[in-house]
C-alpha cells in the first residue's frame, strides 16, 4: 500500500505536494486517515515535511529553492522583479530574497532561503503576457514583464544593464497590464 502511494507521487511532474494534492492523488476522503498516512510515510522517510501542509518525495536539501517557494504560495504566482532581473544580468546586486508576484503579499523563510511575495491586482496578475512556464512548472516573467512589474512597484528603479531591455515591449506590457 505504501509503495503504491509513493509510486503515484513519483509519477507526478513535480516533487512537492500540498496536503490537498495528496488527498486527491491517493483518493483519501477521511481527513484523519490522510493525516495518519502522511505521518506514517514521514516516519518511514518515504516523504519529507517542508512546512505544515507541504511535503516532498525527496529531502529538502535536494529541492530547487524556486520550486519550494512557488509551491509554498497557495495561490497563483510567478517569479519576477529582482529575481528575474538578477538572473538575466539587468541588476548587479544579487537579491537576498527570491521574489514572486501573487494576490497577497508575504515574506517567509524555508530551509534558510528568504522569499518575498509582492501583491498585484488580479486583472494584472492573471494576464499571461510575458509569463512562461519552466521545466519545473514554475511560472517565470520574461525580462520585459519583470521590468514592467518592477517599475509598477518602484517607478524610479535603477537598472544596471538597461541595454538588454526592449523598452517598446515594456511600454506595451505596461499598457496592457494597466500599469500606466
Amino acid at each position: 500500500m505504501t509503495t503504491n502511494k509513493i509510486a503515484i507521487l513519483a509519477q507526478q511532474p513535480h516533487k512537492i505536494f500540498r496536503t490537498s494534492d495528496l488527498r486527491i492523488l491517493w483518493n483519501i476522503t477521511n481527513q484523519n486517515t490522510l493525516y495518519k498516512t502522511i505521518a506514517r510515510l514521514i516516519k518511514k522517510k518515504n516523504i519529507f515535511p517542508i512546512q505544515k501542509g507541504l511535503y516532498s518525495i525527496v529531502p529538502i536539501n535536494q529541492l530547487d529553492p524556486l520550486e519550494i517557494g512557488f509551491r509554498a504560495i497557495k495561490t497563483f504566482s510567478y517569479l519576477s522583479t529582482e529575481s528575474v532581473l538578477a538572473n538575466n544580468g539587468l541588476i548587479n546586486q544579487i537579491p537576498s530574497k527570491i521574489t514572486f508576484i501573487s494576490q497577497k503579499s508575504a515574506n517567509f523563510i524555508i530551509n534558510n532561503t528568504y522569499y518575498s511575495v509582492r501583491q498585484l491586482k488580479a486583472s494584472s496578475l492573471h494576464n499571461p503576457i510575458g509569463i512562461k512556464q519552466n521545466n519545473l512548472g514554475i511560472f517565470v516573467a520574461t525580462i520585459e514583464r519583470a521590468v514592467a512589474d518592477m517599475l509598477y512597484f518602484q517607478p524610479k528603479y535603477h537598472f544596471d544593464n538597461d541595454g538588454k531591455i526592449d523598452w517598446t515591449l515594456v511600454k506595451n506590457y505596461q499598457t496592457q497590464l494597466g500599469y500606466l
